[in-house]
């Protein structure tokens, strides 16, 4: 198989991940970034809004272009989703920062804590998949 695309768009994440880090110290988590939008008073809050637009803009002009998208595996109404995203929100900012910030930023800065949430972020999602393949939930 020809992995180019994951290898390009991982160093693409590694160096965007990067770049806050090592220009103003802080952590590109998106839940982060999200909590410091809902402040656009500030200059950081400004900043991190647009970022979020920019995020969501990017992946409507992706679709547009004829980019792939996730396929939704289980129909759901738009009330769902709705809860579904604040319980996320919730959970990310409950643990101090979502899957992928940790993933991404915390271990690539090698923080004992992100090393922790990442073990049970994977030994759930294990957990989940090995249940739901056979039939158990």
């Amino acid at each position: 198989m020809n992995y180019a695309n994951e290898i390009i768009g991982g160093s693409l994440i590694g160096l965007a991940s990067a770049i806050p880090l090592l220009s103003e110290g802080r952590i590109a988590g998106i839940s982060g970034y999200a909590a410091s939008a809902l402040r656009p008073t500030s200059r950081e809050g400004r900043t991190s809004l647009a970022l979020i637009v920019g995020l969501v803009i990017g992946g409507i002009l992706w679709r547009w272009g004829g980019g792939e998208t996730f396929r939704q595996g289980t129909p759901a109404s738009l009330p769902l989703w709705i809860v579904a995203g604040f319980l996320v929100g919730f959970g990310s900012r409950l643990g101090g920062g979502c899957t992928s910030g940790h993933g991404v930023c915390g271990l690539g800065r090698m923080a004992p804590r992100s090393a922790a949430s990442v073990g049970i972020f994977m030994t759930a999602a294990i957990a989940t998949v090995l249940l739901r393949t056979r039939g158990l939930a």
